[in-house]
């Protein structure tokens, strides 16, 4: 198996900014995109529960309907492809789409029960996201995240621009698209959404803390 170097991925990082002014007229190709996506469906996430779903939003009206909403973002048109991600709302360890999630990894009809109770100490006592329904959401979002990040990195390392966006309405981006049927509102919501494409000029530098400033070894 192939790697890249570590100076090949590091470089990739310096060169990853969020890009907030795209070239138009470059598409991705799908067979660059669909690895993109990809690099989402195989990120980890929290006991393998995958709370996502990820629309690839080209629709030209849907678009346009939204950037309203989305402090007026540019790049709503300008970017080559938009991916709203989606994060499951009822995540519960008792729910059918957490038991699926516990058999998709080949938990046997035996082992269910002990595996339910596990994740009922998990999500109630350790980690606590059943005291709200938003609370739950929130723990579903963060997994999203870790997908986010994946697709963004990934990109870069194939001179893929992004940009994460989450200044928007949620309230009415969420109506919008789920009243064209993109997904039931009930079982999911926005958790963030990311432009991808390519610059159509030089981005600043970007600034950050030092190694020192934001590690600690504790030996």
């Amino acid at each position: 198996m192939n790697f890249f170097n570590k100076e090949d991925v590091l470089n990739a990082f310096h060169y990853r900014a969020s890009t907030r002014s795209y070239d138009g007229s470059k598409k991705i190709p799908a067979d660059d995109f669909n690895y993109i996506l990809e690099l989402g469906r195989l990120s980890p996430s929290s006991v393998g529960s995958e709370p996502w779903q990820f629309i690839v939003l080209q629709n030209p009206e849907l678009r346009q309907a939204i950037k309203p909403y989305c402090w007026g973002i540019p790049t709503m048109e300008t970017s080559s492809h938009i991916v709203v991600i989606l994060a499951k709302k009822n995540a519960r360890y008792d729910t059918e789409f957490m038991i699926e999630s516990m058999r998709r990894r080949q938990v046997t009809e035996e082992q269910l029960p002990a595996v339910i109770e596990k994740y009922r100490t998990f999500q109630e006592s350790d980690s606590k996201v059943l005291e709200s329904e938003r609370s739950l959401f929130d723990w579903c979002s963060k997994q999203t995240y870790l997908a986010l990040a994946n697709m963004m990195t990934g990109a870069a390392l194939i001179g893929v621009d992004s940009c994460p966006i989450e200044g928007f309405d949620y309230d009415k981006v969420n109506e919008i698209l789920s009243e064209a049927g993109l997904f039931d509102p009930a079982e999911w919501g926005i958790s963030v959404m990311c432009t991808f494409g390519y610059r159509n000029k030089e981005i600043r530098k970007k600034l950050r803390k030092s190694f020192d400033e934001v590690v600690k070894f504790v030996e």
